[in-house]
């Protein structure tokens, strides 16, 4: 063998896996460098979810738009529920948008390590990764249904203003929202399975407690800032006000919903670092 040969062989990198060094050790070093893996996890998903499906897509549209019409009966027709002032199906409509993405972002998540239990147990790669990539994937469905939204836009003849261009920093949080969550609920999941049984249950009743099929305005004040402690509502107010031009959000509540999100986030990230050394022993 000759020298280059061996000095070539002497340069490979190593790659050195560590415990935890602490209790804010969240590796992001190396989830970073594996944004590769997230991007073909989320796309595995996408391709999983409407493979040999009859009609594809639309199925990302079906939900929301039988919801809406559901609630539009419900609400508008037989309990007169308010809508800030614009036809209530496009009300409701603006508010599935995130929640539908919200919910199947919980939905995928929730069970991602169990549900990958082979890759899990078989390979070292940031555990992070199956939650954040299970996350991300909905975001093909939400664009489709944001579509749908402008086309329901144009028919009311509704046009976005400048706050419109706000839109993607409450996207951000609804997906911080998501992340937060899922980093608790699959964690759990590997230990309890009940959690996947719970889950439908925690959503349903979460979407009841988000002005999904009503508007905030209909919280009493004294309320509004316990009801700001759930970050959807804000999320869900903010994209109607960057859509539909509803009433500005309370930016005092917005800002409760942001710091209760980035602390349900931060504390959930040291929480999946803390138990994810026992995954594999028990996925």
């Amino acid at each position: 063998m000759s020298e280059s040969s061996v000095y070539a062989l002497s340069r490979k990198p190593t790659a050195v896996i560590q415990p935890a060094r602490g209790f804010l050790d969240l590796d992001l070093v190396s989830l970073y460098r594996s944004w590769e893996l997230v991007y073909f996890l989320a796309w595995r998903d996408v391709k999983v979810r409407y493979k040999q499906t009859a009609i594809g897509v639309a199925w990302a549209v079906i939900q929301p738009v039988v919801t809406m019409l559901l609630f539009t009966l419900l609400f508008s027709r037989l309990s007169n529920v308010p809508s800030d002032g614009v036809p209530y199906p496009i009300f409701a409509f603006a508010a599935l948008l995130p929640w539908t993405y919200f919910s199947q972002a919980i939905g995928r998540s929730g069970t991602s390590l169990v549900n990958n239990a082979g890759l899990v147990t078989k390979v070292y790669f940031p555990r992070l990764a199956i939650p954040i990539a299970a996350v991300l994937a909905p975001l093909v469905d939400f664009v489709v249904t944001l579509a749908i939204l402008m086309l329901m836009m144009a028919y009311y003849r509704i046009v976005p203003g400048w706050p419109f261009f706000v839109l993607p920093l409450f996207l951000l949080m609804c997906v911080a929202t998501a992340l937060a969550a899922s980093l608790w609920l699959s964690a759990l999941c590997v230990r309890y399975r009940d959690v996947a049984v719970v889950i439908p249950f925690l959503l349903q009743v979460w979407m009841y407690a988000s002005p999904v099929a009503y508007p905030a305005s209909v919280i009493p004040e004294r309320w509004r800032a316990l009801y700001s402690l759930n970050p959807m509502a804000g999320v869900i107010d903010g994209f109607r006000w960057a859509l539909l031009g509803t009433d500005m959000p309370d930016w005092r509540m917005m800002g409760i919903s942001g710091v209760a999100v980035a602390v349900l986030l931060f504390v959930g990230a040291i929480y999946f670092r803390q138990t994810e050394q026992t995954f594999a022993d028990v996925v």
